[in-house]
């Protein structure tokens, strides 16, 4: 009866550990949702679905390939892995679109916000003339119910899909909508 209460002591500690790391990557989620600043993203084309997780829309925007003109700052040394950070600002169609980048932070400034990419693998060939960095932001993919994708990728591939996205002040970016034709398909619940 002695050997069974450190071990019950153990597994309670185990529990309220996973509980306490799980509510802390829900809560963090959240409050990109709650309190991040919206923008609008216009998506591009791509293809479709995951066999062992059913039906979900692969998304890829237009602010996904940075050229190098755009990228301010130290270059860093090919073969390095870093994130880049990436001004968006509202265009006149409502959409954001980038502004500048740079592999070292990006100061805040009015009306634009700051999105802070993946890593990313550098090679010499980025640099050169007309050169660009393909980057993700962690919102490349959204679920859906079984079957819907397939109307849903139409529309992507049509250009009449869109996403409202909430932006922390870290950079971190969560999907808030799913919209076809400005009109919401999906919208995201806090928990």
């Amino acid at each position: 009866m002695i050997a069974a209460k450190p071990f019950a002591a153990v597994a309670l500690f185990v529990a309220l550990a996973q509980t306490a790391i799980l509510g802390s990557m829900i809560e963090g989620r959240a409050s990109i949702l709650r309190t991040g600043t919206e923008v609008l993203l216009k998506t591009a084309p791509v293809d479709p679905r995951d066999l062992l997780r059913g039906d979900y829309v692969i998304l890829s925007y237009d602010i996904s390939n940075i050229p190098n003109s755009a990228i301010k700052g130290e270059k860093p040394p090919a073969g390095a892995s870093l994130p880049i950070n990436v001004r968006i600002a509202r265009g006149a169609d409502g959409f954001w679109t980038v502004t500048e980048a740079s592999f070292e932070p990006l100061a805040a400034q009015p009306d634009s916000v700051v999105l802070r990419s993946l890593p990313v693998e550098i090679y010499d060939w980025q640099w050169t003339e007309g050169g660009s960095f393909m980057v993700s932001y962690g919102i490349e993919s959204y679920y859906v119910p079984e079957g819907e994708g397939r109307p849903i990728e139409d529309g992507r591939n049509e250009g009449r899909v869109s996403v409202a996205a909430r932006v922390s002040d870290t950079g971190q970016a969560q999907i808030r909508s799913l919209m076809l034709d400005g009109q919401p398909l999906y919208e995201e619940p806090l928990y």
